[in-house]
């Protein structure tokens, strides 16, 4: 009997539980796959990005000094007047945080956030050791003395003339809301336009776009929305074509505008606005590829997701092609730029004016999938770096010179007065380890990390600077 209990528990083992034993070998097989592959992802990854690191580095030692970045002690100063105890006890005060201060218009440290015209960038007054220094945040003048108006803008490097053209929402007007819980807005004036060869010096070349004074049902009358104006080149037409935000007061419209131009410089002639794919559309931005091919992206869906979609070959319309991307993520304002055949994508959150955190995503595809990457901001203070140093992307600008090296271009807003919301503009590297390697799926890809670094004072090095 004990000869006989003891074969069968031993003949009992493989015939219950063999098929278990073949799914474990399978998947522990997987696992160890898996695994041996994400360590040659992670060899190679590191391979690549010290290679980059390498270039960087030995190229322009200069890169160094932009990535010795700076940071920010502010002291929230103490609350207005004291409260009873009686008071505090009922209703505790919300601890203040540097946001808070930021969109109190009376707050006793707002020249921290909005310096004033004192400090104000002027490139024809700043010479010798000042000049081509940015100064995130500070008053910017043109070459007629006079605050920039691009905000939300974009930039084009026109081929023929050697010239940046650097084009935004003109919001030189009174601040006011339409009702009552209305957003602040200004009037529709036009689509501004400057135009640059170094990239700091930059001349008015006017309004390029303007608004609609009498026909109140145009898409472009004052008392509408035009927001994040970009212009793209079509070498097959000729055409300058503009892409931007149309909307109602209230939000609602949800288009794309389109206009053309012979000319960077305008005028542009409006051409209309449309749903793109029959879908809402609110912050928005165009991509150039290398191929010539053009994308449009814009926040939809309630601004709960992102759709992306090649335009036409003249740039005039939309493809019936289109993905949802980001979905459930709730981002907006994306900044799209590419490298070493990786598409990356600055985005924030969707906070109205309120600054938040900004997000890098990449993609091996124009259409995706696309994995978030991280909070690309280094420098300043957590609360920096958690409100994208208090400002909101708009646009990426390539720089010659360097493989992997931009300018990060963003807007800080300014709530109570939108005619004076500032410029910040950082410098964004591509290289380095992985932001979060292994919230990929089994760390595949890993892609070398977007920087962007806090300075209150930099400047281009020498070899980034485009010749007069």
């Amino acid at each position: 009997m004990r000869v006989r209990n003891k074969y069968r528990k031993s003949t009992a083992f493989p015939c219950n539980v063999g098929s278990r034993c073949s799914i474990s070998i399978v998947v522990w097989s997987l696992v160890g796959f898996l695994l041996m592959l994400q360590i040659y992802s992670l060899i190679s990854h590191r391979n690549t990005v010290s290679g980059d690191v390498k270039l960087h580095m030995s190229r322009h030692p200069l890169v160094r000094e932009l990535e010795q970045v700076e940071e920010e002690n502010i002291q929230i100063p103490p609350p207005k007047g004291k409260r009873s105890p009686r008071a505090a006890k009922r209703r505790p005060k919300r601890t203040t945080t540097l946001v808070d201060e930021f969109l109190d218009e009376n707050s006793q440290i707002r020249h921290v956030f909005f310096p004033d015209m004192k400090t104000a960038i002027d490139p024809l007054k700043d010479a010798g050791n000042d000049s081509f220094y940015y100064y995130p945040a500070r008053i910017w003048l043109d070459t007629e003395g006079n605050p920039i108006q691009a905000h939300g803008g974009g930039m084009i490097y026109d081929e023929r003339s050697s010239t940046y053209y650097w084009y935004g929402e003109y919001k030189d007007g009174p601040t006011y809301h339409a009702h009552k819980k209305g957003a602040a807005r200004v009037d529709i004036i036009g689509v501004g336009c400057y135009s640059s060869k170094d990239l700091w010096t930059w001349k008015n070349e006017g309004i390029v776009l303007t608004a609609e004074e009498l026909n109140e049902t145009h898409d472009l009358h004052k008392s509408n929305v035009l927001e994040r104006p970009k212009v793209i080149y079509n070498e097959n037409t000729g055409k300058y074509v503009m892409w931007m935000h149309i909307d109602d007061a209230n939000y609602t419209k949800a288009a794309v505008g389109i206009a053309v131009s012979d000319y960077p410089t305008g005028p542009f002639d409006y051409l209309g606005s449309q749903r793109p794919h029959g879908y809402e559309s609110r912050d928005m931005t165009v991509f150039k590829d290398d191929d010539g091919v053009a994308y449009l992206i814009y926040s939809s869906e309630e601004n709960s997701e992102l759709h992306i979609g090649p335009l036409t070959k003249d740039y005039l319309d939309v493809k019936p092609d289109m993905r949802r991307i980001l979905v459930g993520q709730h981002r907006e304002a994306p900044a799209l730029f590419k490298y070493r055949g990786t598409y990356y994508m600055i985005t924030s959150g969707c906070t109205g004016w309120a600054p938040n955190e900004a997000l890098a995503h990449a993609a091996d595809s124009i259409m995706g999938p696309w994995e978030t990457m991280g909070n690309p901001c280094i420098g300043g203070n957590k609360m920096f770096r958690l409100a994208t140093f208090f400002a909101q992307s708009t646009f990426v600008i390539p720089l010659p010179g360097i493989p992997g090296s931009y300018i990060f271009m963003a807007d800080r807003w300014n709530p109570a007065d939108l005619s004076d919301s500032r410029y910040v503009w950082l410098p964004l590297i591509v290289g380095g380890p992985a932001d979060r390697p292994f919230e990929f799926n089994f760390g595949f890809p890993l892609w070398p990390r977007v920087s962007i670094y806090w300075h209150r004072k930099w400047r281009l090095p020498s070899s980034w600077r485009v010749t007069k």
